[in-house]
């Protein structure tokens, strides 16, 4: 070993250099992709030679740019480095993750190819001074780093990445890694099989199972099944060519166990299983691409070629430097010549046609069908009564009709919710024409039972450029919420503009009485109030069939936010125009009625149903010569002061809030009572900026009932504790 003084200047940062490869002289004179080519052809011994030194050019980067914070994961992406550098090398860049663990690799793959070049990296050393700082290369995924397509935190929601850039790119590949140890998530399975059932013709992603024996700190769950027993499971799911490589076949080693490491084969054998590899992904990628459901399962132990094996191999710890001598050891062993580092580099440029951060999907922005005018249907206020579901309903079936790409998820079913508008409108989609049902194959209205594969295909959509509307039991929908938020906070640190993710939830607890706590969880509220002070999210809470109406108008308009719309399925008053829920989207809130008094309580009301008791409250106060405001809050996240909001920090930020003194005209008063039929915590904007005496009124929790203004009593929503209340604050 030596450290070589004329390298290329990208190598700069880069402690070990080999002084030969063995093969290099035979196999690496010129690139195996040639000038003005953009693949490998696999047949080729220089290819598989070169996809070899790609993949231990990927192992060694991963290893030392982890070890020089001491932190990240390299085993996991070491055991499929093979199988990334055969797809870099057969020309597919549009590669996805399940695996937010193999982060390190893919910023491997991503400099390679000069992508990070777009954020100033531009050698190895800046690699790793990058590596797991503010602005640099996140430990995981996310959504700011050139050529690279989706985030990746918690396991099982990468699939549906890829399953969304699938439909909306007909014909090119979109490769996801799965780790052997996600494969335990019920929600990746269940999501291809809903998938491949609404959307036959839809089968450009292609799953590569990274089977390596372990998950992050023991045996991974599916570590002892044969492999004929892995063919079976995946087929048995419905996919049509399940295609495996195990390096077990190649190994002349004589490693133990089912696992092994073809980095301690000979060259021999080591270019004969990445030539397999090689082969076996272009066939996977043809059969996909072809219109078979297909999974390429590349087996191999965890860690190959890294420090250390299995899964001590999975994370890093204070001490593990690139000083310590069983890192400096695994690097060296994986060192390139300065040559063959060019070398490498040459052909991930080529590749693909340049480098992923040009090439990608989503490094475009995705042109929107044109929506023209939305039929908004303006109730006259205080005539009948109106479903405020159903009023959105019409108008999404609208954006359906003009936007062919859009689609609307749901679980629960959108009948249940108060708009089976929109499957009249749009249809379900199914394989099964059914009039009754309105159903059909070429609906968009997806319907698996699963709130993660519904709030996964919507959130996916929308990251990758598409218009789409989650909808959704305010109760049940905690279920879909960890890749929502995965989404969303990616959209803030996204660099391009994408439609925002934007949900609707209905049935909310004050509707579900007789249910009970099971239909009863307001306390998902507390999710978004945390959220809002992310920058770009923004819970609205329309207060009728109107507003609810304007709050989707806006929303459409947005950019890069996740936008809850929370309203009610039941028939309630027309309380506001659409001028006042366009004012209360821009100062968080909108007088709905004032009445003179001596004294002045002010209500803050979250919601459509709690405005019931609040305004029997009014009657009472006014009937002891107490005067009333009652705010109806539509915007709860315009209510906090810029301070309080990493607003700044977004992409397509927004730094609109209402100021002191609109804040002091709206809620100003000599007592200040918050109600709301969910969680507290979104009354926190209101109660943090407040100066009178105030009380907050919220949701405890569940019960079974008669009727909603029975669950309102059980927890203390009603006009007489209101009064007594305010009457206590007001010193009476």
């Amino acid at each position: 070993m030596t450290v070589a003084t004329a390298i290329p200047t990208f190598c700069q940062g880069i402690q070990f250099f080999a002084e030969t490869l063995p093969g290099f002289n035979e196999y690496g004179k010129e690139g195996a992709i040639a000038p003005g080519a953009t693949k490998v052809d696999p047949t080729r011994l220089e290819s598989a030679y070169q996809t070899m030194l790609m993949a231990d050019g990927l192992r060694y980067l991963t290893l030392q740019i982890t070890a020089s914070k001491e932190s990240g994961h390299p085993g996991g992406f070491a055991s499929v480095a093979d199988g990334i550098a055969a797809l870099v090398m057969l020309g597919h860049k549009n590669i996805m993750t399940e695996v937010g663990h193999h982060a390190p690799g893919f910023y491997s793959t991503v400099f390679l190819d000069r992508s990070l070049e777009d954020m100033g990296i531009t050698t190895v050393q800046e690699l790793r001074d990058r590596f797991r700082e503010t602005h640099g290369l996140l430990g995981h995924l996310s959504g700011q780093i050139p050529g690279l397509l989706n985030p990746a935190g918690p396991l099982g929601q990468g699939q549906h990445f890829a399953m969304a850039a699938a439909k909306l790119n007909p014909g090119v590949l979109f490769p996801v890694t799965i780790g052997d140890g996600g494969l335990g998530e019920p929600y990746i399975m269940s999501s291809f099989g809903h998938f491949h059932t609404a959307y036959p013709d839809v089968t450009n992603f292609l799953p590569i199972l990274v089977w390596n024996g372990y998950s992050q700190e023991h045996h991974s769950m599916v570590s002892t099944k044969t492999n004929d027993q892995m063919l079976e499971y995946w087929g048995g799911n419905g996919f049509e060519n399940v295609i495996l490589v195990d390096a077990k076949d190649f190994d002349d080693a004589k490693q133990p166990g089912d696992y092994v490491d073809s980095t301690n084969f000979s060259l021999e054998k080591r270019l004969a299983f990445v030539q397999e590899v090689l082969k076996r992904t272009e066939e996977a990628a043809q059969s996909a691409l072809n219109g078979k459901l297909t999974v390429l399962i590349i087996k191999q132990l965890k860690g190959a070629g890294v420090h250390k094996r299995g899964a001590q191999s999975h994370n890093l710890y204070p001490g593990d430097t690139v000083e310590r001598d069983y890192i400096v050891n695994a690097l060296k062993e994986r060192a390139l010549t300065p040559e063959a580092w060019e070398l490498v580099r040459t052909n991930c440029v080529r590749a693909g046609g340049g480098s992923a951060s040009k090439t990608v999907v989503t490094e475009q922005v995705r042109p929107l069908a044109d929506l023209g005018q939305l039929p908004l249907e303006e109730y006259a206020v205080g005539g009948d009564k109106k479903v405020a579901t159903t009023a959105m309903g019409a108008l999404v079936v609208h954006v359906g009709q003009k936007d062919p790409s859009f689609v609307v998820t749901n679980a629960d079913g959108n009948a249940a919710s108060g708009i089976n508008n929109i499957n009249v409108g749009l249809n379900i989609v199914h394989p099964t024409t059914d009039e009754i049902y309105y159903q059909q194959p070429q609906g968009q209205v997806y319907e698996p039972l699963s709130e993660d594969a519904c709030a996964g295909l919507a959130v996916a959509l929308s990251l990758m450029g598409a218009r789409t509307l989650w909808c959704s039991y305010e109760s049940f929908a905690i279920n879909g919420l960890p890749i929502w938020q995965t989404v969303t906070q990616a959209m803030a640190e996204l660099r391009r503009p994408t439609p925002s993710t934007i949900t609707l939830f209905t049935a909310g607890a004050l509707e579900q009485g007789r249910n009970g706590w099971t239909h009863q969880r307001p306390e998902i509220e507390n999710y978004f109030a945390a959220m809002m002070r992310n920058g770009n999210v923004f819970p609205l809470f329309p207060c009728d069939a109107n507003s609810v109406q304007v709050c989707y108008e806006w929303a459409l308009e947005t950019k890069n936010k996740g936008i809850t719309i929370t309203a009610s399925k039941s028939p309630l008053p027309i309380r506001t125009t659409f001028e006042q829920t366009r004012e209360g989207l821009v100062n968080g809130g909108v007088v709905l009625q004032e009445t003179p008094g001596e004294q002045t309580v002010v209500f803050a009301v979250i919601g459509d149903m709690t405005l019931i008791p609040v305004l029997e409250a009014v009657e009472q106060l006014q009937a002891q010569g107490i005067g009333s405001k009652v705010v109806s809050i539509i915007n709860p996240r315009r209510l906090y002061r810029p301070s309080d909001v990493a607003w700044d920090a977004c992409s397509e930020s927004d730094g609109d809030f209402l100021g002191d003194e609109g804040f002091a005209e709206l809620f100003g008063g000599d007592v200040l009572l918050g109600v709301t039929g969910g969680t507290s915590a979104m009354l926190e904007p209101v109660m943090l900026r407040s100066t009178s005496k105030r009380d907050v009124f919220a949701w405890k929790r569940g019960e079974t009932t008669a009727n909603a203004g029975q669950i309102m009593a059980f927890n203390g929503l009603t006009a007489e504790n209101f009064v007594k209340r305010a009457v206590e604050l007001l010193g009476r």
